[in-house]
């Protein structure tokens, strides 16, 4: 399909055949007839975008601060890598369309294939021939009479709209609008279906004539002029309310605005100006100012957007589904109307013309820019793209992987252990997004990309699965990769539910040629190898203490979420408690935590007793300073003593001689030669480089420590374990 993009890196725009998304649950497949431009938004993005280094990091010193707390934390290099992998990303554009739904998720009751819709949200409806969107940011088009062109205009009218009702203007009021481009009008037309006399100030004067033949009492490009009409429309007594669509970095409108309005008004920033209040006027007329959030109540919130779970109408009447709705209605009531807005009209393979002309590059005056798309899509969707000829594999290369998922880690970390590992070829790469997995695919090599992990279960040159989507998901990949009788890589954890350990077990133990890993990739650091080998030769048990100086997440990362992630705890913990089995040798027996923190963000404290006596202590804190060193790992027995900081320096300690490791340039966690001991495991048929038996008890392990802290008590581990994994398993 035809998608338009923007490179992070040079901002350049492109229209790129890139596959279809899949359907995700929660969601409806839209094939798209008409998209908007939103111009001062997009203008916005393509021009920070095409901004050198430097002046990005100018305009985002917040993003300075992150790269400049990274470097500390995890080095230059580490950070370089990092940077280039988010430039790397290509940007989808657009976030304003329509179409006819051609599929429907699970969990979605009221929509159907044929029903006519528009479409919201960045990320979701973006300028491409179809888009995946989730319920909420839907709206049925309730008119046949509504035609594809005017429903495009739905998302920027919802935010419009929204901003009306946060002025809460009312019947017969008067109400400035500060700024006629797109949002300005809109608002115009809003507010006069609303019983509003309105005034409005542009500079240009074709908008300011266009606000008043759609319905504007009177409109100016003056100052003087604006101030003068604001008094004279209100009896002298000043607006009462201001609606600010304008974009400027400057903090004249707000300041404008309260001017003209009366004691006690409203004055609501829509668009995106700057906001330094004069407080002498805010201040002697006790004016209320506010700032209108994009569509309205559920903007933003993962748990209505994502998951659909709707806002009660007695609690909230306007959601942005309903502001979506309501805007629908106006426009089938013939209250607004959408066709003097449009000025431009451009087939989604000519876009990059209607880009050049909205950042200026092509000097011409718009206001609505529509992108069409072809009229006669039709037939099956093609999900699989080749990237190079079918047949080019290299036979020298046994190891022959299909990836799953492609977030942060596996773009910046995963892949690239892969691609340096010399029997490993990258065959296919799946992820839901078009876009991402067509940029992933051409960067990295693979032979092709998808967005239906059918094509790589069911693709059989492919031998090996990586799976690296979110956590929820890995359960059902792992048993459907181990039945489809294929090796399987998966990022940590293997599973958020005990019974799903518990089947992929029994799924495991009936095969016989299956290679099973997880990405407990600390275990195969040079520095954790080192200190493993240095107690082997001490006789234990050991005294383990591992503090993990974790730092926070916003409660609303996906990590934090039961249902997809599962938690910090079951998502990040296993991993110290694997390294912490892999030095002692010896498997949990028994946990106890005590959390004094949020669960959203712990401050965890767990005591594991290991089966060879040896005591862990795990201390995984979310509350401190990230430039301090993450982890450290201190390892106490037989007249020894270790440390390991940050994997990046190992202080040994025997019968008073010390032993001192140090990495200078880039911490190494060990994923190169996690992959490499992995894969070399497939070619001569040897065990896995960590046993299920391993696996299953860290994952088991995890698994307690968030059942002690519901709890408050200590949970044994090998009891339910030994009945998991009783019966032998193959490696």
């Amino acid at each position: 399909m035809k998608q338009l993009l923007q490179s992070a890196r040079t901002g350049e725009i492109q229209v790129a055949d890139v596959p279809p998304p899949a359907i995700a649950d929660g969601c409806v497949l839209v094939r798209v007839a008409n998209s908007l431009v939103s111009a001062g938004t997009e203008r916005a993005s393509a021009e920070f975008a095409s901004k050198s280094l430097v002046k990005k990091a100018h305009a985002r010193p917040d993003l300075v601060k992150q790269v400049l707390k990274k470097v500390r934390r995890d080095g230059v290099l580490s950070a370089v890598d990092a940077v280039r992998s988010r430039l790397d990303e290509p940007l989808p554009l657009g976030y304003s369309s329509a179409g006819t739904v051609i599929e429907v998720g699970v969990g979605i009751d009221d929509l159907r294939p044929g029903d006519r819709v528009a479409c919201a949200g960045a990320g979701q409806a973006v300028h491409a021939a179809f888009a995946c969107v989730p319920r909420m940011l839907v709206a049925r088009i309730p008119s046949a009479e509504i035609d594809f062109e005017s429903a495009a205009f739905t998302t920027l009218g919802a935010v419009a709209l929204h901003g009306v009702r946060i002025a809460e203007a009312k019947l017969g009021e008067v109400v400035a609008v500060i700024g006629l481009g797109l949002l300005g009008q809109l608002a115009v037309q809003i507010l006069n279906a609303a019983g509003c006399r309105v005034v409005g100030i542009d500079l240009l004067q074709e908008r300011s004539a266009l606000a008043v033949r759609c319905g504007a009492s009177a409109a100016t490009t003056s100052a003087n002029e604006f101030r003068d009409l604001c008094l004279s429309q209100s009896n002298g007594y000043g607006v009462d309310a201001v609606v600010i669509a304008a974009e400027s970095a400057s903090s004249g409108p707000v300041n404008m605005a309260a001017e003209v309005v009366r004691d006690r008004g409203i004055v609501v920033a829509v668009g995106a100006v700057g906001m330094e209040l004069e407080r002498r006027p805010y201040y002697e007329k006790e004016i209320n100012f506010r700032v209108s959030r994009s569509y309205g109540p559920g903007r933003y919130d993962a748990a209505f957007e994502q998951k659909g779970r709707d806002y009660p109408i007695g609690y909230v009447r306007w959601s942005e589904t309903r502001n979506m709705e309501a805007f629908l209605r106006l426009v089938a009531e013939r209250k607004v109307h959408l066709g003097p807005l449009i000025s431009h009209r451009f087939a989604i393979e000519n876009a990059t013309s209607a880009y050049d002309m909205i950042t200026g590059r092509v000097k011409e005056p718009h206001l609505g820019v529509i992108l069409e798309y072809a009229a006669n899509q039709s037939g099956e969707i093609a999900r699989l793209q080749l990237i190079r000829p079918r047949g080019a594999l290299s036979k020298s290369k046994p190891v022959k992987v299909g990836l799953l998922g492609a977030g942060n880690f596996a773009r910046g970390v995963l892949v690239p252990a892969m691609r340096r590992d010399p029997i490993t070829e990258l065959t296919g790469i799946c992820t839901t997004n078009g876009a991402r997995v067509h940029s992933l695919g051409r960067k990295f090599g693979f032979e092709f990309c998808t967005t239906d992990e059918d094509e790589i279960f069911g693709n059989p040159s492919i031998n090996t699965i990586v799976i690296a989507t979110r956590h929820h998901l890995h359960a059902a990949q792992v048993k459907r990769a181990i039945a489809s009788g294929k090796n399987v890589f998966c990022e940590k954890p293997l599973c958020i539910l005990e019974d799903d350990l518990q089947e992929i077990q029994e799924l495991y133990r009936k095969t016989s040629d299956c290679r099973l890993m997880i990405g407990f990739n600390r275990r195969f650091a040079p520095m954790a190898k080192s200190l493993r080998s240095f107690l082997a030769a001490t006789a234990g048990p050991f005294t383990m203490i591992y503090r993990v100086n974790a730092g926070t997440l916003p409660t609303e990362h996906w990590i934090n979420d039961p249902e997809e992630g599962g938690g910090r705890i079951l998502g990040e913990v296993c991993h110290f408690v694997d390294l912490l089995s892999f030095l002692c040798e010896a498997t949990p027996v028994s946990v106890r935590a005590q959390n004094s923190a949020t669960l959203a963000n712990p401050d965890v404290t767990a005591t594991i007793a290991f089966s060879d006596g040896s005591v862990g202590t795990i201390v995984y804190a979310s509350n401190g300073d990230r430039a301090f060193s993450k982890e450290r790992i201190e390892v106490f027995g037989g007249s020894s003593a270790a440390v390991l900081d940050d994997f990046r320096r190992l202080n040994l300690v025997r019968n008073g001689k010390k032993q001192s490791l140090r990495s200078w340039l880039k911490k190494n966690k060990g994923h190169i030669t996690e992959w490499q001991e992995f894969s070399e495991c497939i070619c001569t048929g040897s065990p896995s480089p960590i046993s299920f038996d391993e696996i299953a008890a860290s994952t088991l392990a995890t698994i307690r420590i968030v059942d002690s802290l519901r709890n408050g008590r200590e949970q044994e581990v090998h009891t339910t374990a030994a009945k998991c994994l009783a019966a032998p398993l193959v490696s």
